[in-house]
């Protein structure tokens, strides 16, 4: 999120309860957004959606999907959302049996 912000931007952090008692991750970013054909293709290995990004701001197109497949391994997803020119959302959703509940 850092990578894709222009100076003066914003990502922000933020936890919270999911639907059915699970949690919620998500990192939301004012950077440049992914056009919605990429979306579905962005936890692919080695994807890139403009390859001129990557000589700039660096990376392999592994990333996402390293994140895909440690989620998955916690019975987790990823959800992707971007709107072009706005910014992105990436939320890990955890299910509620995989959330450790304070104990009072």
């Amino acid at each position: 999120a850092v990578r894709y912000t222009p100076e003066g931007g914003e990502v922000r952090l933020r936890w919270n309860v999911a639907a059915g008692g699970g949690a919620r991750f998500a990192v939301t970013d004012t950077g440049l957004g992914i056009e919605p054909h990429h979306l579905p293709r962005l936890t692919e290995r080695f994807y890139r959606v403009d390859r001129g990004r990557s000589r700039e701001s660096g990376g392999t197109g592994l990333g996402l999907a390293i994140v895909k497949h440690a989620l998955s391994r916690h019975q987790a997803n990823l959800q992707i959302e971007s709107t072009p020119a706005v910014g992105s959302t990436f939320a890990a959703v955890f299910p509620a049996e995989r959330v450790a509940r304070p104990v009072l």
